[in-house]
């Protein structure tokens, strides 16, 4: 079964093409890329998730090239894998459902923190491998830079390193450097915090870590860290397997 994930963020669209549970393909893509695409994919099957515009544009074009299903993701709705004990499933993001699935299946039985460091960083708890509990919801980086000269009358606008892996100086010695420690350093020690407080209740708890900033926490995380980018996509295919097995 050869399935197509499309990931509707705040920033971009991504676009995963899995064959079973092998994903073969992952790129960012445009409503004027989509119908190429899906006629060299040729998938059978489809999903489609937003935490930002309608999906209406999306949807249309899919429906023309798909001889299967598509769905369209609603954490309040839609059967997933996992129990959902969110006490508000219709506020909830559809990428943090999503990823959670995808934990859930690539750590199954066990307690699994989910960190997705996006345009927000979300930390979000599935116990024991079956359930999705909720978590946090803090700025990511970026926005925390933009925030810090939007509200302020002279700081300026700083942005993230080339290197996301080199070391981040502690005192900042030019207004520049400060921000870029208060951001960096800050929001490092704030995911380290949640990730000990965590781990103060689950002793076994295993971290993934997603996003488009993984790379600059990667480093910088305690613990047995597991990095997979694509978490999100990972668990849109698994939520649309099972709902196509159903």
């Amino acid at each position: 079964m050869r399935t197509f994930t499309l990931d509707i963020g705040n920033t971009a669209v991504k676009y995963g093409c899995f064959e079973e549970d092998v994903l073969l393909e992952t790129a960012d893509c445009t409503p004027s890329e989509l119908v190429a695409v899906l006629q060299r994919l040729r998938p059978e099957h489809a999903i489609v998730s937003s935490v930002a515009t309608s999906t209406h544009e999306w949807t249309s074009l899919l429906k023309t090239e798909l001889a299967g299903r598509l769905l369209e993701f609603n954490p309040a709705t839609t059967p997933v894998p996992l129990q959902n004990a969110y006490a508000t499933p219709h506020t909830l993001g559809a990428d943090r459902l999503a990823a959670a699935v995808g934990a859930a299946w690539r750590r199954p039985n066990q307690d699994t923190l989910v960190v997705d460091a996006g345009t927000a960083i979300k930390c979000d708890l599935v116990q024991g491998g079956h359930t999705f509990r909720g978590g946090s919801i803090a700025p990511g980086l970026q926005l925390r830079f933009r925030a810090l000269h939007t509200f302020t009358g002279r700081l300026p606008l700083v942005e993230l390193p080339t290197d996301l892996k080199a070391p981040v100086p502690l005192t900042g010695d030019t207004t520049a450097a400060a921000i870029q420690s208060g951001v960096l350093n800050g929001a490092a020690a704030e995911v380290n915090g949640l990730i000990d407080r965590y781990r103060e209740q689950f002793p076994e708890l295993g971290v993934v870590l997603a996003g488009g900033d993984a790379a600059f926490f990667q480093p910088r995380l305690k613990g047995l860290i597991f990095a997979i980018p694509e978490l999100v996509l990972i668990g849109l295919h698994r939520i649309l397997a099972y709902n196509v097995e159903l």
